[in-house]
């Protein structure tokens, strides 16, 4: 698994693959993280060995049972939650509070592998959205109240503010929910689709890794 942090609605894997341990949950077949944390797979414990004296017989007729299934887990705890302050070039993921016409003010959840003890406020200006056609960003267009952001931190900014871009491939929305409530895949860098509405919504995605 690429990350060790999740954030709400993440999708965490398959059902068939492990078993939904706490602050995770299944939908339609799949994992998904109940809260921001670390991610923990937990391996079964070894099946005993079979006893030395069982009847040939009836071991020829006994079927194997399945390999047991790892546990996925999200946790608050000790999840390198500590008191790090982002810095110029930091990688970060942050919720979108608010938008206007010409930014949108969002709260730093996560630097680098770090959960935040605080939440730090930051700013992604319309001029830091993407690396091209600067001047024909639109906010709504690229980001949504709620929507969890991959982003850079470009500049500490003022005292109320962090400055981040992301205008790099990589960053952008990595998590959104349609106006309908469902939560959104991406199908184009800028386009997430409701798969229970099947109506699109315009964002700025960010390239998987």
């Amino acid at each position: 698994m690429a990350s060790t942090i999740a954030v709400p609605g993440q999708l965490l894997g398959p059902a068939s693959k492990y078993v939904a341990g706490p602050g995770t949950h299944i939908h339609e077949a799949n994992l998904y993280s109940s809260l921001l944390g670390s991610i923990s797979v937990t391996e079964p414990a070894p099946a005993p060995p079979p006893a030395k004296r069982l009847h040939r017989i009836a071991a020829l007729h006994q079927t194997s049972a399945p390999a047991p299934t790892p546990t996925i887990s999200v946790s608050r705890a000790a999840a390198g939650r500590r008191e790090v302050l982002p810095e110029v070039n930091n990688v970060v993921l942050c919720r979108v509070t608010r938008i206007t016409p010409r930014q949108a003010t969002v709260a730093i959840l996560v630097v680098g592998d770090a959960v935040l003890e605080a939440e730090w406020q930051g700013v992604v200006r319309a001029q830091d959205v993407r690396a091209t056609e600067k001047d024909r960003v639109k906010i709504y267009e690229s980001f949504r109240p709620g929507d969890i952001v991959r982003a850079q931190v470009i500049s500490l900014g003022d005292q109320a503010n962090y400055y981040l871009s992301t205008a790099k491939n990589e960053l952008g929305v990595i998590m959104a929910t349609s106006e309908a409530g469902n939560t959104m895949f991406p199908v184009s860098w800028k386009e997430y689709k409701d798969p229970e509405t099947g109506l699109s919504e315009s964002r700025k995605v960010a390239k998987p890794f």
